[in-house]
């Protein structure tokens, strides 16, 4: 796997942790510790694309 495609895929799952996100936080009763595991989480892909796209 090339690393243009390794970083699309890190980029889908930043993407669908991003509506996890929205999908929890649009109940009134949404689970912030896992809200902000889904944040750290998505941070952490971040900046692994940032690192590998600037590489």
């Amino acid at each position: 796997m090339s690393t243009t495609e390794y970083v699309a895929q890190l980029t889908e799952k930043h993407h669908r942790i991003d509506e996890e996100i929205r999908s929890e936080m649009s109940h009134p009763t949404a689970d912030m510790m896992h809200v902000s595991e889904l944040k750290k989480e998505k941070l952490r892909l971040k900046e692994k694309i940032r690192t590998l796209s600037t590489n």
